[in-house]
Order: structure tokens, then sequence, then C-alpha cells
């Protein structure tokens, strides 16, 4: 697995201490707080502490996607092995202001394809709360398949896998 990534339109490079501004502004949306809940991250401050936090657990990375010719950062990918799960977990999240452009998907794409020639990742989970439509839209279009439904905690998740024969 890679640590950066690029395609025509995006960058992608791990999350560091540099983000803080972006993650701040992230994590505070409507669709954030909707559909990934809460993190209580409401300063600058608080942003750095979080990032630190994700960087400092080998079961999470985070990739900041970034348009290519500004470097802007617009949302992030993750690749994350939960206790509850049997495989690693990948999601993505960003801001509202690039959405429905496309930028998901490729994001998204470009990580699973690397992570699926990996023999360690041979099959890759991702999980969502069950009205999060446009999320699992974009799960389908990038091959991943209904599993089940999972109860974590008061969630009620729908989990989708893809596997690389």
């Amino acid at each position: 697995m890679k640590i950066t990534y690029s395609t025509e339109r995006l960058s992608l490079e791990k999350l560091s201490d540099n983000d803080a501004d972006f993650i701040l502004e992230l994590v505070n949306t409507a669709g954030w707080l909707k559909f990934i809940g809460d993190r209580n991250v409401k300063t600058k401050a608080n942003a750095l502490a979080y990032i630190q936090k994700i960087n400092a657990n080998a079961n999470i990375i985070y990739w900041v996607v970034r348009l290519y010719d500004t470097l802007a950062p617009i949302g992030i990918v993750t690749l994350i092995k939960r206790d509850y799960l049997d495989h690693h977990d990948i999601g993505f999240a960003f801001l509202p202001q690039y959405a429905k452009q496309g930028f998901a998907y490729e994001a998204t794409h470009t990580v699973l394809q690397d992570l699926l020639i990996d023999k360690k990742h041979k099959t890759i989970l991702a999980s969502t709360i069950t009205d999060n439509e446009s999320y699992i839209q974009l799960l389908t279009k990038l091959g991943f398949v209904f599993s089940k439904e999972l109860k974590i905690g008061n969630d009620e998740l729908y989990l989708f896998s893809i596997t690389k024969d």
C-alpha cells in the first residue's frame, strides 16, 4: 500500500499536522455530522489532536485528497481496521462543494485498486449507516456488494465488501 497516490485531477497523501484547518472544516460539515458523527473537534487545537490520534494508531490511515493543480484539500479516503470487522474498512468524506463531481469515486477507486493487489487486502469492507443513500450508490459503483446489517452500539449499519479473486 502506498503513502501517496495521484490521478489526472487529484493527489492523495497521508494526513499530517499541516491539515488541521482542513480537518476542522471537514468534520464539522453537515454531512460528516449526520453520517459519521460529531468528533467534538471545535478548534484548530482539537483538529491537531485529532490528527495526531489518528496518525498514532497503526490501524488507521487517512489520505487527504487534494486538487492536483492547486493542492487544495477537498476530502479524505480512510482505511481502518475496526475491532468488530474481519477486514479493513475503506471510507471517504468530502467537503460539500466538491460533491457530485466524481472526486470521491476517483480517489477511492485509486486507493482500492492498489489495496486489492496486496495479498493481505484480498477483501475490503465498507460500512455506512443505513440511510446514507449517496454513499451506498458510490460503494455499488466501486464494485462493493451488500454483505449484511450490523448493529454497533446504537447504530444500524450496512456492511459492504469487495474481494479480489
